[in-house]
């Protein structure tokens, strides 16, 4: 794909080009697929590679996943610490992204009385996990409360001001799942580092997304699922370790092979049996990815997402929950309407339209989260905009 000729091409002629990335992924069916926040379609190579991977694995299963497959490994990490800008030995592989939550938050040393910040918008089963610690072990879990919508700063001084002396680890969301809000977390880590509070990034939402730099977050634990924006297969995540926290983190599981100090101890295989032809096609999904480059998906995203917004303005009551201005926009908005019972409005669009969009409800918050792919074109979006209108008359 001519990808520098489609930045500088009229949009008719770019739409064409992103028409050709459309041929690369399976055909969506039975429904406009603007879920894709939650699992993205691999591109056709990745499926393919997938499915020669485990007809390979077949023939000899013991041999050809533990000494054949899996000494691809080594190669995918340094792949993927280039793309993020980290260390391979500060990757582990593992299923996604509520694994890699789960490594941190029960394997950082804490006792009874140490304190964990959080917020009302992490991940559901982040928060859950810090209070099942907080039943069993005495510590506490104290929220940080602000609003999906206000300010980069009026959200740094909230952070800021809920830190207390007793405060050992800040929980924090790259990209809210909710409406695609990113938080400013570089400066929330730096706030942390000068009290010396260990961070946790959730970037389930931002890896391959957009451009993501561990070093410049200097964060100590990131976390993110491949299976969304890097479109390698379902059951592929990424945990990256800063190397200055890995001695003191215990393992989710038990290393087959202690003792375990390095990041090897966090890696899939400590569940024993896995399916080695899920990572054998995350390589496939590396190099798809970097032919198109972070920063030119992340503006086709933000471009997909602004299309649709400006077509649905006008709509009677529309409200968007998201901040459609900000740079950092990518694919992911939530939407509400006045007066309109949602979950019947997100059935309507799958049953009568076959449109597929997402309900989510968080605090006060209520709407429906639509999340396009860069295998989808304007004028599906235009189809969607033209459904929804219908589905509300």
């Amino acid at each position: 794909m001519n990808f520098v000729a489609a930045d500088r091409a009229a949009d008719d002629e770019r739409e064409a080009i992103w028409q050709r990335v459309r041929a690369t992924y399976p055909a969506q069916e039975p429904f406009l697929n603007l879920n894709n926040a939650a699992v993205s379609p691999p591109p056709i190579i990745v499926e393919e590679a997938m499915i020669d991977a485990y007809r390979f694995i077949s023939r000899n299963p013991d041999y050809n996943m533990w000494s054949k497959l899996d000494t691809a490994l080594p190669r995918i990490k340094r792949e993927l610490a280039e793309l993020i800008d980290c260390t391979p030995d500060e990757i582990a592989l593992n299923r996604n992204s509520s694994e890699g939550l789960s490594t941190a938050i029960f394997g950082i040393p804490l006792t009874k009385g140490d304190q964990v910040l959080v917020s009302a918008w992490d991940y559901p089963s982040a928060r859950a996990g810090w209070f099942q610690r907080q039943q069993r072990e005495g510590i506490e879990v104290m929220n940080c409360s602000f609003d999906l919508m206000d300010s980069d700063d009026d959200i740094v001084d909230a952070y800021s001001a809920a830190i207390t002396p007793q405060t050992r680890v800040m929980q924090l969301t790259h990209m809210y799942h909710w409406n695609g809000r990113v938080l400013p977390v570089k400066r929330l880590c730096e706030i942390a580092r000068q009290r010396k509070i260990i961070t946790i990034v959730d970037g389930a939402q931002t890896f391959a997304q957009m451009p993501v730099s561990f070093r410049e977050l200097d964060c100590d634990f990131f976390i993110t699922s491949l299976h969304k924006w890097l479109g390698a297969p379902v059951g592929n995540g990424m945990l990256i370790v800063n190397e200055r926290q890995i001695g003191g983190t215990w393992p989710l599981l038990a290393p087959f092979d202690q003792p375990a100090a390095h990041i090897d101890k966090f890696d899939h295989w400590n569940l024993g049996t896995y399916n080695s032809a899920i990572q054998a096609a995350i390589a496939p999904a590396i190099e798809f990815h970097k032919d198109i480059g972070a920063d030119r998906m992340h503006a086709r995203l933000r471009e997909l997402t602004r299309h649709w917004v400006a077509l649905a303005r006008d709509i009677p009551g529309f409200k968007l929950h998201t901040p459609i201005d900000a740079d950092s926009l990518g694919a992911i908005s939530l939407f509400s309407v006045d007066g309109v019972d949602l979950r019947k409005l997100e059935a309507d669009l799958r049953e009568k339209y076959q449109i597929h969009v997402k309900y989510r409800r968080v605090e006060h918050i209520e709407g429906l989260r639509v999340s396009p792919h860069i295998y989808m074109l304007k004028s599906e979006l235009d189809g969607f905009v033209t459904a929804l209108r219908d589905a509300l008359q």
